[in-house]
């Protein structure tokens, strides 16, 4: 063993570990959690001493070249054997230890595991469900859908047209599903999974991963921020995130103009498809649309704001915008719809809400906003939950422990 000395803590960590790091970008124009948490635990690698190498792709390249990249993009979904033999020349000769990769879609594709083999051992995150869900949010009709995960099979996939609302765009993903279902693929190819919550995990079982594969880890925030004193604080209510259904910020507003005047300001950090919709239904609200902003802009508006409110409609893995609260003392309002009322502790750290319910929300929400005094005891409860749960100490324990027995994995392989 070997002593990793990190700021003012001693940690014992194993012998140092040569990390390939394997990721496909989400367009720039629409920045993604997933990103997010790739680049922070790859700093931390390296912080940790870690030799730390990364095979990357972008999604930037499919959007820039029109029709042409799209059909590129669909086609190598499935299967790449062009990034899986560039994958295995950099295996070679980086010779890691463990090859993490943290998505696959749609420029790599699960090749990538091919690629690996027994060279190192392999390690997955489940940033969402696209393993068995073509959607990779189980998501339609304004409901939480697991038809995929449940019935083992992704042809409803096609049927529905999950995937942008179009069938020709589903296909390579329900094609990429029930190829590697039948390949062995997650059941011989994986040496451990990360989930993001014990309700995902328990879920990826039922879809068909091997139980002892799957460990949880959560995604956490890099460093010790101070928290913001609460005095000094906006008298504003924020959300962080996609203007997408699935995010209930409709359902939101629809609280908002059923407070009233009394209402205070909200603002809504983030974009997308639905953003023009969304200013409509705003009208003459105390709203603001600050649009896409950069990571410190968005977390300086989390720091500076006196709740947070996620009324997602959909299960989230571990959104990085309660983590980013909670580290700086920021309480949380949040639907209680799979794994978040595990996070968001009702009356500890924040409230739950009944998801697509806007008289719901604006009664959990009003309730504690017209309470100072609960709303700021809240705040202390949300820093305490991150020291306990989402500080990196605790999280790089986590992953070197699933290192080691992914480790273990591939060397019965």
């Amino acid at each position: 063993m070997t002593d990793a000395k990190y700021g003012d803590e001693q940690i014992n960590s194993a012998p140092l570990t040569r990390v390939l790091l394997v990721h496909n970008h989400y367009g720039s124009s629409a920045p993604s959690g997933e990103n997010r948490v790739f680049e922070t635990e790859s700093a931390l690698l390296r912080q940790r001493g870690h030799d730390v190498r990364e095979f990357v792709r972008s999604s930037d390249g499919i959007r820039s070249n029109g029709a042409y990249g799209l059909v590129t993009g669909g086609l190598a979904t499935p299967w790449n054997p062009f990034a899986a033999r560039a994958l295995r020349r950099e295996i070679r000769e980086f010779g890691p230890d463990v090859v993490h990769v943290h998505n696959t879609f749609p420029l790599l594709s699960p090749s990538c595991f091919r690629a690996i083999g027994t060279l190192a051992a392999s390690v997955l995150t489940l940033h969402n469900y696209r393993l068995f869900c073509s959607k990779g949010t189980p998501f339609r009709g304004g409901n939480v859908c697991m038809k995929c995960v449940d019935d083992r099979s992704a042809w409803s996939a096609i049927r529905h047209a999950c995937y942008r609302d179009s069938r020709l765009a589903t296909l390579p993903l329900a094609v990429s599903v029930e190829l590697h279902r039948h390949l062995g693929t997650w059941t011989e190819h994986v040496d451990a999974f990360i989930a993001l919550s014990e309700l995902q995990r328990q879920r990826m079982i039922d879809g068909g991963l091997p139980s002892g594969h799957v460990h949880v880890k959560t995604n956490f925030y890099p460093g010790s921020p101070a928290a913001s004193p609460w005095r000094g604080r906006g008298r504003y209510v924020v959300f962080v995130g996609r203007l997408t259904a699935e995010k209930g910020v409709e359902v939101l507003l629809r609280a908002w103009r059923l407070w009233g005047d009394a209402a205070p300001e909200l603002r809504i950090v983030g974009d997308g498809g639905l953003r023009p919709e969304l200013e409509r239904l705003a009208g003459d609200l105390p709203v603001r649309f600050l649009g896409q902003v950069d990571l410190a802009e968005a977390q300086r508006q989390i720091a500076q704001a006196r709740l947070l409110v996620l009324p997602s409609e959909c299960f989230e893995g571990s959104p990085m915008a309660v983590i980013e609260a909670f580290a700086f003392g920021t309480p949380v309002a949040a639907s209680d719809l799979g794994p978040l009322p595990f996070i968001v502790r009702h009356g500890v750290n924040g409230v739950v809400f009944q998801p697509r319910n806007h008289e719901s929300v604006y009664r959990e929400i009003r309730r504690v906003w017209d309470a100072p005094d609960t709303l700021e005891e809240l705040g202390r409860g949300a820093r305490t939950s991150f020291e306990a749960h989402y500080a990196e100490n605790a999280n790089y324990r986590m992953l070197m422990d699933i290192y080691d027995t992914a480790t273990s994995v591939s060397k019965r392989r």
